[in-house]
């Protein structure tokens, strides 16, 4: 089981789940970012049980989500796992990058 992390500005969490779901083939919907953003309030990236999981089953492939706010800070950290292709592995760690700068 392959895995990528990173942090991203939470602002770009939805785009960032958004885009990754797409490349999964997952439908990610309002009902699922509701479900995200009331989960991540109590989230702490200190706390080893302060991560929550979520996630993506779709038509090609199934990731796991795990993701805590950063402590005292805008960031979220975020760590991609499940069977990632090496294409897939590239384009979460790319987002991850992109979300990361802006």
């Amino acid at each position: 089981m392959a895995e990528v992390g990173g942090w991203i500005w939470e602002r770009n969490l939805r785009s960032f789940l958004e885009l990754l779901s797409h490349y999964v083939g997952y439908g990610f919907d309002a009902t699922d970012w509701s479900t995200v953003a009331l989960a991540i309030e109590a989230t702490d990236d200190e706390r080893t049980d302060g991560w929550y999981s979520y996630p993506l089953v779709g038509e090609h492939r199934q990731v796991e989500i795990r993701l805590a706010r950063a402590v005292g800070g805008d960031e979220v950290r975020l760590v991609v796992k499940g069977a990632l292709t090496p294409e897939l592995e590239v384009r979460a760690d790319t987002l991850l990058a992109a979300f990361a700068a802006g």
